[in-house]
């Protein structure tokens, strides 16, 4: 329904795409130049009706309504989910934590943080949601021998702060190999690599074909090959094959810097 009501008034000035509207009883009004008439000038007499048009009102009040739900149901039903990590893999000073795909719901991710036995670390976390769920795993160093540690990630999103659960680790003693994990670069020949491979089976040791996160040395007789540049980039030890001699010789773990490839 629609209520109008009219009302009469004489031009009072045009001026800057405003004219100045006068009433019968001297009442002065700004309005819209280009909402009036053609050809309209000063002294022109020009009526003008006011409608309130109550079924356009309650549509929009409708579609507002509607909108505000649909925001809620998007943004606002749904919170983040804490983050869950896990062991990845542990040796005698370093381990690898690895955390769930981040639920982020409709919120952003602000920082992640690595917590130590309680404590905040000065650890470089992922900075954004999307390589937090690409890598999905850090690497924390610095681990004493023999110890053990508990660990959590605080996420910090535009909904809040959530803390992950709590996971407990103790690194490996020295003469504890099974966290003993090499990738192989170039060596003499594939014989080599073969034996190898059968001295790490003996002291329960492993292996694998490619540098990530959880590996220990890169073994290898010679300085090239793309796992060699990765080794590099990763900071991961680069030893000699008598390395892993030495750690079957000695049973424990011997000293990279010993075996450094030259």
């Amino acid at each position: 329904m629609t209520e109008t009501r009219s009302a009469q008034f004489t031009v009072g000035k045009l001026d800057a795409g405003m004219a100045l509207l006068l009433t019968e009883d001297y009442q002065l009004i700004e309005f819209p130049s280009v909402l009036l008439p053609h050809g309209v000038v000063l002294g022109s007499v020009v009526n003008i009706d006011v409608a309130r048009d109550r079924d356009t009102e309650r549509r929009q009040r409708s579609e507002f309504r509607e909108l505000q739900e649909q925001i809620l149901e998007s943004f606002g039903a749904r919170q983040p989910q804490a983050p869950v990590i896990r062991v990845g893999h542990t040796t005698q000073t370093w381990a690898v934590l690895e955390w769930e795909p981040l639920d982020l719901a409709a919120a952003e991710l602000r920082s992640l943080h690595l917590y130590r036995d309680g404590h905040r670390m000065m650890q470089a976390m992922p900075a954004t949601a999307e390589l937090a769920n690409r890598t999905r795993a850090v690497k924390t160093t610095g681990l004493d021998v023999g110890q053990t540690y508990e660990f959590k990630v605080e996420m910090r999103t535009s909904a809040g702060t959530f803390f992950s659960n709590t996971v407990s680790l103790t690194t490996h003693a020295l003469d504890n190999l099974t966290g003993v994990r090499v990738c192989f670069g170039e060596c003499e020949s594939q014989d080599e690599i073969d034996a190898l491979k059968d001295t790490l089976r003996r002291i329960g040791a492993s292996w694998t074909d490619s540098v990530s996160l959880s590996i220990t040395h890169f073994v290898a007789r010679y300085k090239s090959g793309a796992g060699y540049d990765a080794a590099l980039r990763c900071n991961v030890p680069i030893v000699k094959p008598d390395w892993v001699l030495a750690c079957e010789a000695n049973g424990k773990l011997q000293p990279a810097i010993k075996f450094h490839l030259e």
